[in-house]
């Protein structure tokens, strides 16, 4: 075609393009903004410590610290339960709750692992009492060859039962295996036969009179109105599984968790644990050892 002497002009996009861009942009900036404030929570003289609802022994602890060590430190401490432990620590690393104190090293190790939660354990608070119950024998000695055994389903609390057992000389486990994180596939040795079934901690107490023997947190059994002189052996707790006041690692230079962290270690809470006469907490919740 001939050219017929002018030029049709295309209108150009690329400043709406260009606007486009600019406002997706801040729009982003604003969302990341947002996002890096929930992140980075900050914490006045309120603090919110979390328990499990089943240990009322830990609810009891937080309220004695916080009515008689916390205020030494210009805090308050609001006792929260929460009952499912992973979103509890979920809370945690992300700044609703100050700190939670129901869990061992072992068991944080295990959840972090899994979740990628930023937490960081600072102090051992106390230990969780944790023994062998029967409803059939009196004692370890009495138990049968190919008695059945009741141990814990999680990991974590698996491997402390397993290690007693190692401990008193009723298995062997892999050498290989650190035994704190042991799992009925590390036992090696088992001379007396011993037939093992996992259960979930809360479900131990109603199936003591349908297995030989179980092994639990004493606070468990408690709650399950089995009666202590069910126990048959209750070794001492070793600090290995202290239970730990575990904070956000993001929030640790915090003013506020500084001064928590002071009141969870005034030796008060020490002395209140080895001489309290608070059923739930007595013979439950016991003073950390020195090893």
């Amino acid at each position: 075609m001939a050219n017929p002497g002018f030029s049709i002009a295309k209108k150009r996009r690329w400043p709406w393009l260009v606007a486009v861009v600019v406002v997706a942009a801040a729009a982003g900036a604003a969302w990341h903004l947002h996002a890096g404030q929930q992140q980075q929570a900050t914490f006045g003289n309120t603090l919110k410590i979390h328990f499990e609802p089943a240990m009322a022994g830990e609810e009891h602890l937080i309220q004695y610290i916080g009515e008689h060590i916390a205020p030494d430190y210009g805090l308050t401490l609001v006792a929260t339960g929460l009952q499912d432990p992973v979103q509890a620590d979920r809370a945690v690393a992300d700044g609703q709750y100050a700190a939670t104190i129901y869990q061992h090293q072992w068991w944080l190790k295990q959840v972090v692992e899994a979740n990628g939660f930023k937490l960081t354990p600072v102090q051992p608070v106390f230990q969780w009492a944790f023994g062998i119950y029967s409803d059939r024998y009196p004692s370890i000695q009495a138990l049968p060859q190919g008695a059945e055994i009741v141990v814990p389903n999680d990991g974590a609390n698996q491997g402390q039962a397993l290690w007693l057992l190692q401990r008193i000389g009723l298995i062997g486990l892999d050498p290989a295996v650190e035994p704190r994180t042991a799992k009925l596939r590390d036992i090696r040795e088992n001379p007396h036969k011993f037939v093992f079934k996992e259960l979930d901690l809360l479900t131990m107490p109603r199936a003591l009179n349908s297995v030989d023997a179980a092994i639990g947190y004493v606070s468990q059994f408690d709650a399950g109105k089995v009666p202590r002189d069910k126990g048959i052996l209750f070794p001492p707790a070793p600090k290995t599984f202290a239970s730990q006041l575990v904070i956000g690692t993001p929030y640790l230079k915090e003013e506020a968790i500084a001064k928590l962290q002071q009141a969870f270690a005034d030796p008060r809470v020490q002395t209140w644990l080895r001489e309290t006469d608070d059923p739930l907490v007595k013979g439950v919740l016991v003073p950390v050892s020195a090893q």
